[in-house]
């Protein structure tokens, strides 16, 4: 059985995202994406627009010195526009390691991603990396 369309967008966003191809990315977006990311640390918050998502995209790898890594693990689908994928973070920061499981709700429109919300495992953890 053939992979849903949801689950290969997806895939292909986090395969664009692990190599850095922000063009790719881009075109996997609405214009009007938006990127909500949980807690209080300085990369927290909604970023909308294109620009604005993959703007926050390169500032995780300059925070990072490009140690960050993604490893997706699965993504769920409904089949009415939502995707679930989990995946694994690792990434070093000024002294400070984070290495946890977390995933993004993905809400998609036609065939592009016009909402991700993001979802960490440990709130205070991340919290005290990105700070």
């Amino acid at each position: 059985m053939a992979e849903h369309p949801h689950a290969t967008l997806v895939r292909k966003g986090y395969a664009a995202f692990a190599s850095g191809d922000m063009d790719a990315l881009r075109g996997l977006m609405t214009s009007d994406c938006t990127h909500h990311v949980p807690g209080s640390h300085p990369l927290s918050g909604d970023f909308k627009g294109q620009d604005a998502v993959v703007g926050m995209y390169g500032r995780l790898y300059e925070e990072t010195a490009g140690s960050m890594r993604v490893d997706l693990r699965t993504v769920l689908v409904d089949g009415r526009g939502h995707a679930v994928a989990v995946h694994h973070f690792k990434a070093e920061r000024q002294g400070k390691r984070l290495d946890e499981d977390g995933a993004i709700v993905f809400r998609i429109v036609g065939d592009k991603v016009s909402d991700l919300d993001e979802c960490v495992s440990d709130m205070d953890r991340v919290n005290d990396f990105w700070s």
